[in-house]
This record gives structure tokens, sequence and C-alpha cells, in this order.
């Protein structure tokens, strides 16, 4: 499909800097097959579903990946940022580096100079290799478990550019950009439709009758990187780490065997699962790289209601909404949601869409 179709004019001031207090204050808008759109908010969720229905929760748990540091190449020196966007080994990350033009496979970086990490006030790594499009292998001299404190110390949350040209990263991001339940660390973007949860809608959700089960996909940063190409073809998917227990699979599989619904927080979530569905749409253990790309046409087999934020034009995430609830309807769900005041994006409001299998 041509790309230019997912395209529309979102006013600056529709764009949140900042979540909801409390946060499941957030809007909703309720959009479902042949019905009007509705304006609700998040905290109305467990009366729009159903005694036996499931949520699904993406876990993970955003890092520090946004490193400054000095490349250093012989006598040369040069600032360079990374963000880390997916672990390859124990000491090895891939990066998107800024100014890509400044590094080589080879060069020696020294990040965080200014902190006294490892008794050498800096983090050390090597370029690796070098990509397309500013990517790069880090191979850090550090592993495991003390690269992880080292990055904890020196690195900064990542914000989504669309809030980071904005403003600087603070202490209430560190605690804004992660969902309550986060617990696998690895993402270096948060699944942001969870963000809108809190311990009393839990509550409230459980007193409705609905479980909550929980996956774990670690959002890399290419979920930020716009759709370049003029085609839907012609468009590289980033890929992400993931994985389903099989205690999860089989309890997915009881909820819809007795007629209960898979409600997806988040298209993180929805990509895990649909990744790790099999064409009947039963669900079964699953650990991998996933770098499923979703666009109108695709048919879906594990997931019936999604609930997901407002995404950016041009997106492969808006795309994926288009997908599931219907391009007409999503253009014009957007549409509304402008002109209705909806805060658009990472901090912003959510909405709850049913599957329009049409």
């Amino acid at each position: 499909m041509r790309v230019d179709l997912f395209d529309f004019d979102l006013p600056e001031a529709s764009i949140a800097l900042r979540p909801s207090e409390p946060r499941d204050a957030a809007k909703l808008l309720l959009v479902r097959p042949d019905q009007r759109f509705k304006d609700l908010i998040v905290r109305d969720l467990p009366s729009l579903l159903r005694p036996g229905d499931a949520l699904v929760l993406n876990d993970t748990k955003v890092i520090p990946a946004q490193l400054s540091g000095t490349r250093f190449r012989g006598e040369n020196m040069s600032q360079v940022d990374a963000t880390l966007h997916m672990r390859e080994a124990p000491d090895r990350w891939r990066a998107f580096m800024r100014p890509a033009k400044r590094v080589a496979a080879g060069d020696r970086i020294r990040f965080g100079h200014d902190s006294a990490v490892c008794l050498t006030g800096a983090l050390d790594a090597t370029v690796v290799e070098k990509g397309d499009a500013g990517e790069v292998v880090l191979g850090f001299d550090l592993s495991g478990a003390a690269l992880d404190e080292a990055l904890h110390a020196v690195g900064h949350i990542p914000l989504p550019p669309y809030i980071a040209s904005k403003r600087p990263e603070d202490e209430r991001d560190r605690a804004d950009y992660q969902t309550v339940y986060a617990r696998e660390e690895g993402a270096v973007a948060a699944p942001t439709a969870g963000l809108h949860f809190t311990p009393s809608l839990f509550s409230a959700l459980e007193q409705a009758g609905v479980e909550k089960h929980f996956v774990t996909l670690h959002v890399g940063a290419g979920t930020f990187l716009p759709v370049k190409a003029d085609d839907t073809a012609d468009h590289k998917m980033h890929a992400e780490i993931g994985h389903v227990s099989a205690e999860t699979a089989e309890a997915l599989n009881t909820v819809r065997a007795r007629g209960g619904r898979i409600v997806s927080v988040g298209t993180t979530s929805l990509r895990l699962l649909e990744s790790a569905a099999r064409e009947d749409g039963a669900l079964a253990a699953w650990s991998g790289a996933t770098d499923i790309f979703i666009t109108p046409g695709y048919r879906f087999k594990a997931v019936d209601v999604l609930m997901t934020n407002f995404h950016l034009p041009r997106s492969t995430l808006f795309m994926l909404v288009s997908a599931f609830a219907g391009f007409e309807t999503m253009r014009e769900a957007y549409a509304h949601a402008i002109s209705n005041g909806y805060r658009f994006y990472s901090y912003g409001d959510s909405s709850l869409l049913f599957r329009n299998d049409r």
C-alpha cells in the first residue's frame, strides 16, 4: 500500500509532554465496528469488558538506553550519541548512532565520562560492525550484570523524539515512562498503552472478572523510526526480542476455548501474540526475535480487542491499527480524537478498538 495513505495532520498542541494524573484518568475513545465513537476515560475499562475476558500486558522494563560519549580514532576525538535498541549478547547491543558518519568499525567510544562508573569514570565500547541507517553493533568492555549496572549509572531514559525535542528528560520520567507492572529489563521504549494502568484499575478489573496475563517484548528504538519508503512493501522492520511462556499460552487458549476475548494492551503485546499464534489462533510457548509488520489485509489470529494510544502519521503502528479496526474507521477515529482534544503519542490518551474482520 502507498505510505502516504496513512498520513494526517496533527496540531503540535495535541502532542502530550506529560501523562495524565492519575494515570487512569486519561481519555479513552471506544471504537466498535459500525457504531458511533464513544468518549470515555480509561477508568471505564472494566465496564467495557466481559467476565472471562483476558488482558495481555507487556511486562518489559525500560532501561536507560540513551548514551552520550566520545569517539576515539587515533589522535582524533568526536562527540557521539547512541540509542541501544536490541541486545545480542551479554556484552553486545545493536544501537543507532548520531551522527552516524562519525563512527566506523573498530572505533573506541567512551560513554558517560562524567560519571564514576567502574572506577575509571566511563563505560567503554568498540564499534564491532557498522550497518545501514546509522545502525551499529557495540561490544562493551563490561558484560552481563556489570554492564547493566553501568548503563543505569551513565544512561538516560530514551524519551521519544517528539518529547525529547521539546524538553529534557528529568527524574519524573524515570517513573512516568514505566508501567506499574514493569519487571523484565530490556526495553528502550515503553509499551505506552500500559502506562494508563494503576493498582486501583487492576483491582476493579479483577472484581469485574477480567483476567490479566503477561508477556515480554523488549521494545526497540526502531518503533520511533519513520517509514521512509513510498510503499509499505519496501519498508524493513527492526526485530525485537520477545517471550511467551507455556503457562501464559495455555491460559490464553483456555480463555478462548470458553468464549472469552483476548484483549491486547498495546501494539507490542499484539505483535508478540500474533507472532506466536498458529493459523487457527492457538498459542504455544514462543521465544525469539520478531519483525512482524502488520498492514491492512492482515488476518488477525489471536487478538480480539486492542487498547492502544494514538500513533504517529505514516507510522507502522498507525498501519497496524488501521488493519485491526479498519482503514476508514481509524482515519475517522483520529479526526474525531484531534477535534475533541485527545492527547497523542506516548504520554497521551488511549483508545479501545474492537477487531473489524471485514
